[in-house]
This record gives C-alpha cells, sequence and structure tokens, in this order.
C-alpha cells in the first residue's frame, strides 16, 4: 500500500539498510581523497556537484528514467537495450562491478521481500546482470511508484552515500558530510526535474577526473573500498 505523495517503498529501498553493499564502494572518491583532490567541505561539494551535473549520477538518472518508461509500457526489448548500454558505458572494471553487483542485489532482494510477480518480466529482461540505475527504474514502475519521487529518492541516496564514503576517508566530518548534502538538495532537484524529460540522446559527461580516479583506484595500494 502506497501512501498519498511519497512512496514509503522508496525509503526502504533506497536506504542505507537495504542491502545492495553500497556502502563498499567510493565511485573512485577514495583516490581523490589520496591525490588531495577531495580534502575538505568545499572539495567534496565541487566534486558531487560534478557528477550531479556533469557526471554520473546525471546518467544514471536519464538511464533510470528511460528504464521507468520503457517498463511501464511493457517494452522489455527496449528495456535490455538501456540495460546493456548502461553497462558498457562504465569507464573502468571497478565501475561495472559497482553497479553490476549493486542492481544485482537490488533485484534480487526486492523480489525476495516484495514478491508480487510483478518483476517476473523484469527478471527475464535482465538476465543475467543488471546494472543499479536500471534496475530502480524497472522495478519502482512495475509496483507503479512514480517517476519523480523515484528520481529525486536516487539522486539523493547517491549523494548521501558519497558523503558516507568521505567520512570514512576523513575527507569531511559528519556535519560537514551534511552540509554538502544540503547544499546539492537544488541540484539533485533539478537533475531530476530534467532527468524526466530526457531520452538517451541526451546521456553524456565532463568529469574526466572521477573516470581516471575510478581507474587508478584499481592499483592504489591501501584502499577500503572496492571502487
Amino acid at each position: 500500500m502506497t501512501s498519498k505523495g511519497f512512496d514509503p517503498r522508496l525509503m526502504a529501498w533506497l536506504s542505507p539498510a537495504f542491502p545492495v553493499g553500497a556502502f563498499a564502494y567510493s565511485h573512485g572518491l577514495e583516490w581523490a581523497v589520496e591525490r588531495g583532490w577531495v580534502r575538505d567541505l568545499a572539495t567534496l561539494t565541487e566534486w558531487l556537484r560534478d557528477l550531479v551535473a556533469h557526471g554520473a549520477i546525471r546518467n544514471d538518472m536519464i538511464l533510470l528514467a528511460e528504464t521507468w518508461r520503457a517498463t511501464a509500457r511493457g517494452d522489455w526489448l527496449r528495456v535490455a537495450e538501456i540495460n546493456a548500454l548502461a553497462l558498457a558505458l562504465q569507464p573502468s572494471a571497478e565501475r561495472h562491478l559497482e553497479t553490476v553487483t549493486q542492481g544485482n542485489a537490488f533485484l534480487e532482494t526486492v523480489r525476495a521481500a516484495w514478491s508480487d510477480g510483478s518483476l517476473k518480466d523484469v527478471a527475464h529482461a535482465l538476465s543475467p546482470d543488471v546494472a543499479y540505475p536500471v534496475a530502480v527504474g524497472a522495478t519502482t514502475a512495475a509496483h507503479g511508484l512514480p517517476l519523480a519521487e523515484t528520481l529525486n529518492a536516487f539522486g539523493l541516496a547517491a549523494v548521501s552515500n558519497l558523503t558516507s564514503a568521505a567520512i570514512r576517508l576523513s575527507a569531511v566530518g559528519q556535519t560537514d558530510a551534511q552540509r554538502t548534502i544540503a547544499a546539492l538538495l537544488p541540484d539533485l532537484a533539478a537533475c531530476a526535474t530534467s532527468a524526466e524529460r530526457s531520452t538517451l540522446d541526451d546521456l553524456g559527461g565532463a568529469v574526466y577526473r572521477s573516470d581516471i580516479a575510478s581507474l587508478a583506484h584499481e592499483t592504489q595500494y591501501t584502499r577500503l573500498f572496492r571502487s
């Protein structure tokens, strides 16, 4: 059952407690901290703002929206095509691992705990591996959750996970992490609004240091995170 307005399932599915293993990934942030590119409130906020405006968070939200629309109309061939593109877009082995591990775990957990038959076609279309934003888009559409709220919740969850990583990397403290999230809320809202009306033609990015960080992290000597 959903409540009027925000659906509580979004709070559960995009919560840090949901078992997708998001805590194990830093999206290259660990290397950025090692290099001194991210070292305080200002540099963390700038780094994440670029991901929202020009990087993976923006692209993931576009992929989520396109998947949501294709699932809503039962176009499983289109869903599979979007998933193949989402996997191909990953710039490094660790980023591929990051999206596939979370995507597979997300779909599997929702099917196990909220099993009502609505995800049978989704699981068939996305076998064997699914990118995380595609899993979220397909699942929320199959369960009738609204796209706008899903995009907003997804973006906030992505930023929250990376600020949590920054805390564990000692780049910022807990209060500055919350300051970062507060500062990025308008950016996230704008990104969600844009993604809702975007298509795959709008995909693209210009956050090269983030991509380089994800590549360099593969050989980083001391690591807390898997990406």
